[in-house]
């Protein structure tokens, strides 16, 4: 039998942050368990919002956390711990304001970039090698803080391809776990929105 893939979304619980641009890792998860016909329930003595799926036969985890994102390590990789899910089964979806709004890129590992929910899940994993499904939210206009930008809801000329660019992350997480990353990475690595 397949090994389980743990998918994790990025985002704040609450209804204040719900649709922001911090929450669209969050919005991937919520969209693959529509999708997937799965609903996330709280895992009991925990802080983790989790609901068990398949995909082509191939069972999935999704996560979010109900703690901060900043504070999203520890819970999310004591559920792996927990669930027997070793670092390179594990997919974490999340906002990233160093790519244009709009582009989609997969990879493996590598640096947080400062991003601090990042940060919290290599610190807990003991390990940057889970695998990345970043979401392009462009950087703040002018001099405004990174921090007030990705706190806010996407402006309504944006929210069509936002959703959009959830979609095709959904895409993207169903095809990195079943055709690896190279194909995934060819296929769905893009710049901006089209």
């Amino acid at each position: 039998m397949d090994e389980p893939w743990l998918v994790v979304g990025l985002g704040n619980p609450g209804e204040e942050y719900a649709g922001t641009r911090h929450n669209v890792g969050a919005m991937v998860v919520d969209r693959l368990s529509e999708r997937l016909g799965a609903r996330l329930k709280q895992v009991r003595f925990s802080s983790v919002l989790a609901a068990e799926a398949r995909h082509e036969g191939t069972p999935l985890l999704l996560a979010k956390s109900g703690t901060f994102m900043n504070v999203s390590g520890p819970p999310i990789a004591s559920f792996a711990k927990r669930r027997r899910i070793t670092v390179d089964r594990v997919v974490v979806c999340h906002d990233e304001i160093d790519l244009p709004f709009g582009a989609l890129r997969v990879k493996r590992g590598g640096s947080t970039a400062g991003h601090h929910g990042l940060d919290s899940l290599v610190e807990a994993f003991r390990s940057p090698d889970f695998y990345r499904v970043r979401l392009g939210v462009g950087r703040p206009p002018g001099r405004r803080a990174g921090i007030d930008y990705v706190l806010d809801r996407f402006p309504k000329r944006q929210h069509e391809d936002a959703m959009a660019l959830v979609e095709e992350a959904a895409d993207a997480v169903l095809a990195l776990v079943s055709d690896g990353l190279a194909k995934t990475q060819e296929r769905f690595n893009r710049n901006g929105a089209t």
